[in-house]
């Protein structure tokens, strides 16, 4: 042989073994793509998954609880518990308490309808909103969450003071 059929030759066995080891990643039959295009789509769905806040809100010794969304307004909120709010009657609609300082609004739609047992910012006044009552749209009212046990809590006149603490989170 000479230097150039040397050469070819070497350039060809390269070209051999670079296909070779392709091969061994590529998958033979449908059903290997299939499944790498399943674990594929599940990691995907994984990385799309909220957090959920699990909250209670302790009033005279009845407790109240709920499940927040995960957005930036509830994760303001919670970094923020245990909080102690006065609540009381706004509108004969919702109990309202007014937290110390405003929360981040960063992200939310601009506004919503909360239905009972809607658990609500409203952040023009930087009150909490706890409806017992459906009301109509309300521009920057930004929701939470929503009450999961205990709403015949809020039937009360006057104010009282509620204990909000985070109980559990995944």
């Amino acid at each position: 042989m000479t230097k150039t059929s040397d050469h070819i030759f070497s350039i060809w066995a390269f070209a051999a073994l670079l296909t070779l080891v392709a091969c061994a990643f590529v998958p033979t039959t449908q059903a290997d793509v299939r499944s790498k295009e399943a674990a594929v789509s599940k990691i995907q769905k994984m990385s799309k998954i909220q957090k959920v806040y699990n909250i209670q809100i302790e009033l005279d010794g009845a407790v109240i609880s709920a499940t927040l969304d995960d957005n930036p307004t509830v994760r303001d909120f919670i970094a923020r518990l245990p909080l102690i709010v006065a609540l009381k009657d706004y509108a004969s609609t919702e109990k309202i308490g007014y937290l110390p300082d405003k929360l981040t609004t960063q992200n939310a739609p601009p506004g919503s309808t909360p239905v009972v047992g809607d658990i609500s910012y409203y952040a023009p006044w930087g009150n909490l909103a706890i409806y017992y009552k459906n009301f109509a749209y309300s521009a920057e009212l930004v929701r939470l969450g929503r009450i999961s046990c205990g709403i015949e809590h809020l039937n009360f006149s006057g104010e009282k003071h509620a204990t909000i603490s985070l109980i559990h989170f995944n």
